[in-house]
């Protein structure tokens, strides 16, 4: 049954209350018509519990904004969400376009900071090393978008959406994203299942990972980390104490990542969130460690850029070339496929935060 407003519903008794579904939730396809953003195609997803995000389909279907009864989740930057236009493949550029939302998906062949490595495997004489920009151009590959909708099974609703994102070239990788995000009726979470396949016929180096960002009024003063987390290290100088418990935005901040080793629960899943028990709100993730097996935080609590990401990666925060050296990088046979899960969603109030965090110390 769906659960609305405190009350149970069958599916005969909610249409029969409702002229039509989208009176209660649904999916919508809408395209941005301003700015740089003007052509994106976005999938509006209501719940009917308030929680509310947009499945940004022109952008490799990652989730911009997402809010539950007004509250954002997600941080936006004043990038925005604009089109794959507007994708700067040298060094830095990748930041040109980052708008934040609550997902932002690096990959497909690369993540993390820029490396320069071989590309020989692809046997093209003008083509034997390229530079990699930071995290990869993924993010800004629109879907062929195939499908979505609402589906309901018995007296259960799910809303989804589903679509191919190809990342290919000549003498280059031939990699295929496909990805699927569901929602069901009457909850405050959505479920993300990504499918990464080499379609082409070269083995492809393969690295993934889930930006997960989180923003005001979820973060701010006091706001804390829940994680299962052991041996915290820094990528760079900055200390580690206290890293899991946040402050206001501040003049002059630099941006700090730590990386640390995660505990799992019995089903292998890890739970983390950022939660602000003042205002008795929070935002989850839950990943599967044996698919992504590592997990770091980005703290970037300046003034504007004022956001917290909690970001599960197939790779250590040392790269390419380090996982390379380890024999850590993944590559992808012809034909080999990779799958990834990720649930994303929201606390409301003490009792849901107090029971997320008792999960949290749960994990073994």
């Amino acid at each position: 049954m769906v659960q609305l407003w405190g009350e149970h519903f069958t599916k005969r008794q909610l249409l029969e209350h409702a002229g039509r579904l989208p009176q209660v939730g649904g999916v919508r396809l809408v395209e941005l018509a301003d700015g740089l953003e003007r052509g994106t195609r976005v999938l509006e997803f209501r719940t009917g519990s308030g929680f509310q995000f947009d499945v940004m389909v022109d952008r490799a279907m990652d989730v911009g904004r997402c809010e539950l009864n007004g509250l954002a989740l997600g941080w936006q930057s004043n990038a925005g969400f604009p089109g794959p236009w507007s994708y700067e493949p040298e060094g830095l550029g990748w930041l040109r376009g980052f708008g934040g939302g609550l997902l932002t998906t690096c990959g497909l062949e690369h993540a993390l900071f820029m490396a320069e490595d071989s590309v020989a495997q692809y046997n093209y004489p003008a083509f034997q090393t390229k530079e990699f920009g930071l995290h990869g151009r993924v993010s800004y590959l629109p879907a062929r978008l195939t499908g979505y909708g609402e589906r309901w099974e018995g007296d259960a609703c799910t809303l989804w959406a589903a679509g191919e994102i190809v990342q290919a070239a000549v003498f280059a990788e031939q990699l295929v994203l496909r990805r699927r995000v569901e929602a069901r009726l009457g909850e405050s979470r959505l479920f993300v299942h990504d499918e990464v396949e080499n379609i082409g016929n070269a083995p492809t180096p393969h690295m993934y990972l889930y930006h997960v960002n989180v923003g005001f009024p979820v973060l701010d003063d006091g706001a804390e980390l829940l994680v299962p987390a052991t041996d915290p290290k820094p990528r760079g100088g900055h200390p580690v104490e206290g890293y899991t418990r946040f402050h206001g935005p501040r003049a002059g901040y630099t941006e700090e990542v730590t990386e640390h080793a995660v505990k799992a629960e019995a089903g292998g899943t890890v739970p983390v969130a950022v939660v602000n028990r003042a205002r008795g709100i929070g935002a989850y993730e839950v990943f599967d460690r044996a698919q992504l097996p590592h997990h770091f935080i980005w703290r970037m609590l300046g003034q504007g850029t004022y956001v917290v990401g909690i970001e599960p990666s197939t790779n250590r925060t040392a790269g390419r070339l380090d996982a390379k050296a380890k024999g850590e990088l993944i590559v992808l046979e012809p034909g080999e496929t990779r799958r990834y899960d990720l649930e994303l969603g929201a606390l409301a109030g003490a009792a849901e935060i107090d029971a997320f965090a008792a999960r949290v110390a749960g994990c073994g």
